[in-house]
């Protein structure tokens, strides 16, 4: 049956046209939703009515809810002569409405219903979905001709009984009424995708991305060609990217296209190699013959191809289990023409023998995607001997395919078989995953002011604050001292709250009686799923909150209701209108706000084929030799995927593909290697990263290069290998992304009410560790050193040589203005007559027809812009050891950096370092010293700190102010141009005269001790 409604809460409208004649309206909403209508009550003469009535609509047919339109008119009722003149109206597509959990309040801009419509004003509605079968439709409504002819008063009563609004939390009062605020922003319904128009609270599980090819004959690549970058910068050739042509699915890459083969045929996932695995699903077994004493089972299957061997889970005395579990044997790598399914029973001392099957690997069939499954069969078992058995079958599939098989991301791998003392459990650990991270959300607590406190001690004047906690985050507010028990505060705290709301806000106002000791006056405990979402800047309303005592301070005494309590007067709220920073902002892969109301349709797909990897430098031994078990995560927004672990391999081949939606070019696809410690009960550790910024790429075109994988060690910067990637980014709508450019980078309600600096990164650091928490619980869990290392967490830490990178990079931006100084003194020195001439002809020309300045910098910047076309990168940027400072760092800079904090060095280390500092800040001082000292001259001419340079100054200004009076400015322009350009005959070498005047001003310098 059917229980999915609409659900459409009409809480308010603002601004609206009047339309009595009287300067007023008396307005009404008519709601229509698929051929059902309903009607709120009428609000006589008012401009800003206040409904707050909720309406659900019968959804007749789910599968075309993204089809149905919701359209709230709102009209004035006239009672002279019962006419309806419209006010406005508002259009809601169903593709935008999305479940209760996620909606919030939004204020729409009234819209014209035809073109002569005189409309204003905004209306507020909460649409969501539910399908609560408790909840029932709404009564429809009379027809309009009767509802225009019976009493306005009368009908006003009948329609105004709206269910009440439950309360979150009953010791919460709000207090008085809606707020409106003075201006209101305009909201805009925004297309969601088809799977948020589900009913379900929670999102459904994505289907994980599975990599693949399609069959073609595979051949070697052609050789590599080196990429040059383009720039000053240089570094080894080793560490730069090397373009490569590599045979895929789809067919050989060439300069970013696709040579496809006449017989090839093109699969979804062609953006890696083809690989052939022998796939062996064992589904169960039946009458299994008995082996023990007492008659039990405990079966288990072996699966064995040469000298790879793959082993289910084992049952307790059950002679008909179901594994249903499936291995993949890489194809090049068989070794023999039999396939070996043994069946044998889990003992202490021995496993006894039960059968076994035999497969001619030759008889095997190949099936390729979208193919249906191959069908399992019954198999007999065997004995040693090759002879059936009375009893005991074994239900098998075996088939050849590629890593387009569905039964690819959940098959036991025998490119990554496990070292022998590896449980059976931990294979688990080694396969690929896709994971979402959780939605993050801004928490806003505003508390205000307090009432009633009661301290203890009454001869004193209390100095109270209060202290929120959620999870382990804790901040408190200043501490404020009153003399009634009122204190007054009106400060923001901010947290971090990720989804699913299962933590709980504490609030807790203290009393400071002592150095490191407080008194609790009260507490409240109030649960994150009861917080109101806010989706802007307006005003939110306040709430009174009843303080309990501590010992009685828990979720279950709120809901009794208190006579006479302490109050919190504070405002909470879910921002939903932020972007949580959970990485650096250089680096971000998302930029969408929390609520999903407020996203904005996709710009287009990322597809990213993680080929291999070469030249590997061992990060462990194993057998007396070094190795690395090593993985692969990506990172873009919400989604991460994880690789499987290739074991005891310095070369692996992953050739798995994997798929993001792009909502903004402005974002960073981030790859990182690593090697599996799981399998040796330490850290994954890092190997390597590799950043692709999405903007960087063309539409269409594929990108395959090998990114050497640098890291910043100890010793210095290292190559631990190079990794093979092909990426290809797909523009669903140029002209969206073409807008995206105008459009700022973050939510606008950064703009609105920014957060500061240390707020930023304070959030932010409590994103991280939320981030890594959660992931962290999943199978195979990212551990906390991989989401570190992803998010960049350390990148705000003081490092010398990250210091020396940015000047050296504001230097290179200085460059040009210094070159452009430097061509100019050339120009004025007259060491090219032919260029000073033509420099001479320009400027007067300029001078004559001013309005050729702006035209003539447009096109000079126009033309530069051809010309650098023909430099333009080939390739996605890749890191810098030059611009990065990491070639010529010293070996004191790197311990610095990879020093601990706090720091863990010697006293002797640390006087070295903070006189280092001493010397780089004395500097710093002397410059700053400069620049301010100029600034000082310069208020100094109106200042009369020196009475003859101002009188001067002052002179100076009243000739010059009767000179330009009398004289065009267009002649002072060539006059001054002329002087500025003078031959050097008429120069001298000494400082021009109003450099000297200027230099003589005094400085506040006089005044430092």
């Amino acid at each position: 049956m059917n229980n999915l409604k609409l659900g459409v809460e009409v809480t308010a409208a603002h601004g609206l046209v009047a339309k009595d004649g009287e300067g007023s309206s008396n307005a009404y909403v008519e709601l229509h939703f698929d051929d059902q209508k309903f009607r709120t009550s009428i609000k006589e003469r008012d401009l800003n009515p206040v409904w707050n009535e909720t309406f659900y609509f019968n959804i007749s047919d789910p599968n075309n809810l993204s089809d149905l339109t919701l359209d709230a008119k709102v009209y004035s009722y006239n009672k002279t002569t019962r006419t309806k003149p419209s006010l406005g109206k508002v259009t809601i597509h169903g593709s935008s409405f999305v479940p209760y959990s996620d909606a919030a309040e939004f204020y729409y801009p009234l819209e014209k219903h035809n073109l002569f419509s005189r409309v204003k004003g905004e209306l507020g509605l909460k649409v969501f979905l539910t399908d609560d079968p408790s909840i029932n439709p709404s009564n429809p409504v009379p027809d309009m001709e009767s509802f225009a002819m019976s009493d306005p008063l009368e009908t006003r009563l009948q329609e105004n009984e709206a269910p009440p609004r439950s309360s979150s939390y009953s010791s919460i009062s709000t207090s008085s009424s809606r707020r409106r605020s003075g201006s209101r922003h305009t909201f805009r319904h925004l297309a969601k995708e088809e799977s948020e128009t589900k009913s379900q609270p929670q999102p459904q599980p994505q289907p994980q991305p599975q990599s693949s090819t399609t069959s073609g004959t595979k051949s070697e690549a052609q050789p590599p060609k080196f990429v040059q970058f383009s720039g000053p910068s240089s570094q080894p050739v080793d560490y730069k990217l090397r373009e490569l042509s590599p045979n895929l699915g789809g067919g050989r890459i060439v300069g970013g296209r696709v040579v496809r083969n006449n017989y090839s045929s093109v699969g979804p996932f062609d953006l890696v190699e083809q690989m052939q695995f022998l796939f062996v699903r064992v589904v169960k077994a039946r009458d299994l013959p008995t082996m023990d004493i007492t008659g039990s089972l405990d079966p288990y299957v072996e699966v064995k191809v040469g000298n790879y061997k793959g082993v289910t889970k084992y049952f307790d005395k059950n002679s008909n289990p179901e594994w249903n579990e499936v291995f993949a044997f890489s194809r090049d790598r068989l070794q023999t023409s039999v396939l070996e399914i043994k069946v044998k029973d889990k003992d202490l001392i021995k496993d006894d023998f039960v059968g076994v099957i035999r497969l001619d690997l030759h008889e095997v069939p190949t099936r390729v995607p979208p193919d249906s499954p191959l069908a399992p069969q019954w198999y007999r078992l065997e004995d040693k001997k090759g002879e059936k058995i009375s009893k005991g079958e074994l239900m098998l599939a075996v088939w050849y395919g590629t890593q387009a098989d569905e039964a690819f991301p959940d098959a036991w791998h025998s490119d990554a078989i496990a070292p022998p003392d590896l449980s059976a459990a931990s294979y688990a650990l080694i396969r690929s995953k896709v994971y979402h991270s959780p939605r993050l959300w801004y928490l806003r607590v505003n508390v205000i002011e307090a009432q009633d406190l009661v301290v203890s001690d009454k001869g004193r004047f209390p100095d109270v604050y209060v202290k929120a906690q959620l999870g382990t985050q804790v901040s408190r507010t200043k501490p404020a001292q009153t003399r009634t028990g009122n204190p007054f505060w009106n400060e923001d705290i901010m947290f971090v709250a990720a989804e699913p709301f299962d933590e709980h806000l504490i609030l807790t106002v203290e009393d400071r009686v002592g150095p490191n000791k407080e008194e609790t006056l009260g507490k409240v405990i109030i649960p994150l799923a009861t917080i109101r979402k806010r989706p802007d800047d307006k005003n939110f309303p306040s709430q009174w909150i009843n303080l309990l005592k501590p010992s009685v301070a828990d979720v279950e005494e709120q809901e009794k209701k208190v006579k006479f309590a302490s109050k919190l007067h504070a405002r909470i709220s879910l921002d939903g209108g932020y972007h949580v920073l959970d990485e650096s902002t250089y680096y971000s892969s998302d930029l969408r706000p929390s609520l999903k109301q407020l996203w904005k349709p996709s710009i287009g797909v990322l597809e990213l084929g993680i080929l291999n990897a070469d030249g590997f430098h061992p990060v462990k031994t194993r057998d007396g030799r070094g190795t690395a078990d090593t993985f692969c995560v990506a990172k873009y927004g919400q989604k991460w995927v994880r690789t499987r672990t290739i074991i005891d391999s310095l070369s692996p081949k992953y050739n798995e593909q994997y798929t993001w939606e792009v909502y903004d070019p402005a974002t960073v696809l981030t790859i990182g290697v690593f090697d599996n410690g799981h399998l040796d009960e330490n850290k994954d550790t890092k190997i390597g990263k590799v950043r692709i910024r999405i903007s960087t790429l063309q539409a269409g075109r594929i990108y395959t290069h090998s990114y050497p994988l640098l890291v910043l060690h100890p010793s210095g910067v290292k190559k631990m290998g190079e990794l093979h990637l092909a990426i290809r980014f797909s523009c669903t709508s140029m002209t969206n992304l073409m807008f995206l450019y105008s459009k700022p980078l973050l939510p606008k309600m950064h703009y609105s009410r920014p957060l500061s600096m240390t707020q930023t990164n304070a959030l932010r650091a409590n994103a991280i560790i939320i981030l890594a928490s959660r992931l962290s619980r999943a199978e195979p869990p990212l551990k906390k050193e991989v989401v570190e290392y992803m998010c960049d967490a350390d990148s705000h830490f003081w490092s010398m040589r990250r210091s020396k990178a940015n000047f050296y990079r504001i230097i290179a931006l200085l460059q040009g203005l210094i070159a452009v100084g430097k061509w100019f003194g050339d120009v004025c020195q007259w060491k090219n007559p032919v260029t000073t001439v033509l420099v001479h002809l320009l400027f007067v020309m300029l001078v004559c027809f001013p309005e050729l300045i702006l035209p003539t910098v447009f096109l000079y910047m126009f033309l530069i812009g051809l010309w650098n076309y023909r430099y333009r990168a080939r390739h996605p940027p890749h890191m810098d050891t030059r611009i990065s400072y990491a070639d010529s760092v010293t070996p004191d800079e790197l311990d610095e950096e990879f020093d601990t904090f706090p720091t863990t060095k010697s006293s002797d280390a640390l006087r070295w370092r903070y006189d280092r500092l001493r010397s780089i800040g004395a500097k710093v001082q002397a410059v700053l010293g400069d620049i301010a000292g100029q600034g000082e001259r310069a208020q100094a001419l109106l200042s009369w700190r020196d009475p003859r340079a101002t009188a001067i100054f002052l002179t100076f200004c009243l000739v010059a102010a009767v000179t330009l009076y009398a004289i065009p400015l267009q002649v002072m322009a060539l006059i001054g141009g002329f002087y500025i350009m003078r031959h050097p005959k008429f120069r001298s070498n000494l400082p021009s005269r109003p450099v000297n005047f200027f230099r003589r001003l005094p400085a506040k310098t006089d005044y430092l001790l």
